[in-house]
């Protein structure tokens, strides 16, 4: 199933509400929540507040992304916040599989993000426990990059490991993908597209539909 994600780190924070509203209303599945520390990355974004001030606002998936040193701290409080997905990075964890274990255990779906340098391979010992796959594909921390065009090989690589295994497992992709190149993350693999600008920048209806095209042509 292909997934739009809408990252609301592009949002305007002050029609927040009303803009997720018309993401739902759009038919976006997802709303993808970026967490930053300023530690694990250079910004600051928000934490468990927000989440559970705009989770009163709507039923759509939290697809909350955990940028963030020593993610293990915090699982129990984004899941009561409202997170449905909670996706940390491998880079910023000691232990991933407890990790992933600590997040199915409060009835969440886990998923593990890999920054571009770290090599793909590095998700094998956990590609059967976790249930999607992020691929960055620019570098985590600050909304608006150009997509890295190295990304597609990494998404077919991460497709390959997953089939090689007997494995279905969601592969998302967080980074530069609009309407103009999202079929080039799908045809690579992914099936979860994250989307920040593309979807925020002018009017959020008329562009989520402008990437919804691409899905139901990849599709057909």
């Amino acid at each position: 199933m292909l997934i739009l994600s809408p990252s609301i780190l592009a949002a305007d924070f002050s029609v927040l509400g009303k803009q997720i509203k018309e993401v739902e209303a759009a038919g976006a599945r997802y709303l993808h929540i970026d967490v930053m520390d300023g530690c694990f990355v250079p910004s600051i974004s928000f934490g468990m507040p927000v989440i559970r001030s705009i989770r009163r606002t709507t039923d759509m998936v939290f697809d909350v992304h955990l940028m963030i040193e020593r993610p293990e701290r915090y699982v129990e409080e984004f899941a009561e916040a409202g997170a449905d997905i909670i996706t940390f990075h491998l880079e910023a964890t000691e232990d991933p599989a407890a990790l992933i274990d600590k997040i199915h255990s409060l009835s969440l779906k886990a998923g593990l993000s890999l920054k571009p340098a770290t090599p793909v391979s590095a998700m094998i010992p956990y590609a059967d426990m976790l249930d999607m796959l992020l691929v960055m594909t620019v570098e985590p921390g600050f909304g608006g990059q150009d997509y890295i065009p190295e990304s597609t090989e990494r998404i077919r690589e991460a497709r390959r490991i997953f089939e090689a295994r007997g494995l279905t497992k969601d592969i998302q992709v967080d980074g530069g993908v609009g309407p103009d190149n999202a079929h080039v993350v799908l045809e690579a693999g992914a099936n979860v597209i994250v989307s920040g600008s593309a979807v925020f920048r002018g009017d959020i209806g008329k562009n989520i539909e402008k990437i919804q095209k691409v899905f139901w042509d990849f599709e057909k």
